[in-house]
């Protein structure tokens, strides 16, 4: 069932003793949190940012790794498959 929930809202959460807070449903729905997920927290300029870990961790692998593929002369699909079928035939 998909949950229609706005890009843009507001929310606000109590800070318990020990610093834990309930993140509202609505953010976590937004996030992609389920029971377990990890968050990341990104401080900047006197503001954080809450963000899925997985998705973060993804994102930055993804900036890294950009532009990677030309350099090792990988440019399509076809050029994946042509090292596949190399890197197999040579375990035979």
């Amino acid at each position: 069932m998909a949950v229609n929930v706005p890009d843009t809202f507001i929310d606000n959460a109590k800070v318990m003793a020990k610093g834990q807070v309930t993140i509202p449903k609505d953010v976590r729905t937004v996030l992609g949190l389920d029971n377990g997920s990890r968050v990341t927290f990104i401080v900047e300029h006197g503001s954080v940012r809450m963000v899925n870990s997985a998705v973060y961790a993804m994102q930055m692998i993804q900036a890294e790794m950009a532009g990677e593929g030309e350099k090792a002369g990988i440019a399509s699909e076809d050029d994946v498959n042509d090292i596949v079928r190399e890197i197999r035939s040579e375990g035979e």
